[in-house]
């Protein structure tokens, strides 16, 4: 299994809802992308002060494989999605942060 995490240091005029429809659109996908089995989303509730360097919110996707990951890094639908992450997030790209474990079956 891949765990793809995604965490995101949003603009500070991004409104909750805009937030909202983002997640929502990440997990619509799992009705279209075969090997997509979860996803969460939510903001950091880490007591560790400091140690999310500002990376407050994000959302983490769970695929059955790495295959299943590629077809959805490739889906147009999620290339949508991600440029208006990529929009609303501080910085454009580098408000974002990506990193994907493999998780023994």
């Amino acid at each position: 299994m891949i765990r793809h995490c995604v965490f995101i240091r949003f603009r500070p005029e991004i409104l909750a809802d805009e937030k909202v429809s983002i997640f929502a659109e990440i997990a619509a996908l799992k009705s279209r992308l075969a090997g997509m089995l979860a996803t969460y989303e939510g903001t950091n509730v880490s007591p560790e002060v400091g140690m999310d360097k500002g990376y407050s919110e994000g959302f983490i996707v769970d695929f059955a494989d790495a295959a299943a990951r590629d077809a959805y890094l490739a889906d147009p639908e999620h290339q949508k999605t991600g440029a208006k992450i990529v929009a609303a997030a501080e910085g454009g790209i580098d408000g974002i942060f990506v990193y994907d474990l493999e998780i023994p079956g």
